[in-house]
């Protein structure tokens, strides 16, 4: 395989025998993504950012330890986008953690144009309303029509803009000073939607593997 990569996994074979040739196929398979490389492999395109880096301290029989977290988005600016944090006693450390464990949770968001205002058929923002909780941080956010934008905060925006939304209105509530769970709320709205389209026997595939 290209760059190395020997799949570990059940899914990961499958990706490399050229059984799944795409990551629709992938994440409706029900398997689990554990294996970084095979996103790399079906979104080549993807990309990355880091939303917040913070210094955290923690008391050991040792010492004092300092590491940093890292809140990292990814996606391909065209419905899909994935979310984590990373920690490591070095700042790149923690980014490249928190890259390959946003690839794990990728999903694909249900882009299209749902507004009233707007003609169908398009993929410019999404099919309905949707919400999401993290923390205190509760994101709401709703289907606009082409052009206008992104009515969102700047971490919203940042998270909606790789996972291709290109228009929405959004409204947020609670402690949204706090990157991380503005974020990860954004992403849990992303996902709800995502969810809502996905078979129930899909659904239960991956409740097992998680379990």
């Amino acid at each position: 395989m290209s760059n190395g990569w020997e799949p570990r996994t059940r899914l990961g074979r499958q990706v490399a025998d050229g059984e799944i040739t795409s990551m629709q196929d992938a994440l409706q398979s029900g398997l689990p993504l554990k294996e970084p490389e095979l996103v790399d492999q079906l979104l080549p395109g993807l990309e990355d950012e880091v939303l917040d880096i913070n210094m955290v301290q923690r008391m050991t029989d040792s010492g004092r330890r300092v590491k940093f977290r890292c809140v990292v988005v990814v996606g391909n600016r065209d419905g899909y986008v994935g979310y984590a944090q990373g920690r490591d006693d070095q700042v790149g450390g923690a980014i490249q953690k928190a890259i390959e464990v946003a690839k794990l949770n990728i999903i694909d968001v249900p882009l299209g144009s749902g507004s009233w205002e707007d003609r169908p058929g398009g993929r410019n923002s999404l099919m309905r309303r949707t919400t999401g909780k993290a923390g205190s941080v509760e994101v709401e956010l709703e289907p606009a029509p082409r052009g206008l934008g992104l009515a969102a905060a700047p971490t919203v925006r940042h998270v909606l803009e790789l996972a291709g939304v290109k228009d929405a209105w959004t409204k947020c509530h609670g402690n949204t000073r706090t990157t991380i769970n503005l974020a990860k709320a954004t992403y849990n709205a992303l996902q709800n939607a995502s969810e809502s389209r996905t078979p129930e026997h899909t659904r239960q595939v991956r409740r097992e593997a998680r379990e």
